[in-house]
């Protein structure tokens, strides 16, 4: 009963990450950036083992408040943006943020890290050099994105370090409330999560 308890709560929210063409694909990985625009990469492939292969965990991604979908392991999102900075969110069992100032004719690899084993896994961003990022998004595969690159505005917000407390309480609720009103958590887990929330208070 243990054990099928637990594969109810391992499957809660799986399903698999709605992917592109291997056109698509293929081209993503050409790695060339137009000489006016950034790519930021933003990807999962942390050998999450049976949580990233028989039991996958989708994770929410969004973008300066624009929610672009969801991520599987060995799944990447590929933006062509303006420069700038971004900042990108992910949602699991915290919320993490990271801020991203991107520059003309460059590349950006940002990792997301799930923790493998736990039953309440947690969610980390990163900046990843390019030699990491390149060998790790060629080894993933692209899924599509909800929002088209050219509807993501570049943010007034400065860079600063990852950190899951940086961002306050009352706009991580409104994250929160965006994800349930975009059909991407359920009335439970929106409760459950904006109670973790409020705790913090």
């Amino acid at each position: 009963m243990l054990l099928a308890g637990a594969l109810i709560i391992l499957l809660t929210g799986c399903a698999s990450a709605p992917a592109k063409s291997s056109s698509h694909d293929a081209n993503a990985k050409l790695f060339l950036a137009p000489a006016n625009r950034a790519l930021i990469f933003i990807y999962r492939n942390g050998n999450e083992g049976i949580r990233g292969t028989i039991l996958p965990m989708l994770v929410t991604v969004s973008v300066n408040g624009f929610t672009l979908g969801q991520t599987a392991d060995k799944t990447y999102f590929r933006l062509n943006v303006k420069p700038g900075t971004y900042t990108i969110t992910s949602l699991a069992e915290n919320v993490a943020k990271l801020n991203l100032t991107v520059e003309a004719g460059k590349i950006y690899y940002v990792q997301q890290e799930v923790s493998a084993w736990s039953l309440s896994p947690k969610i980390s961003l990163q900046q990843v050099d390019e030699n990491k990022g390149h060998a790790d998004v060629f080894e993933s595969k692209i899924i599509a994105s909800n929002i088209a690159d050219a509807k993501l505005t570049v943010s007034d917000t400065p860079t600063s370090a990852p950190s899951e407390t940086q961002a306050p309480i009352s706009e991580k609720l409104r994250e929160l409330q965006g994800l349930k009103n975009d059909g991407l958590i359920t009335e439970d887990e929106f409760k459950k999560k904006r109670q973790q929330l409020l705790e913090k208070l």
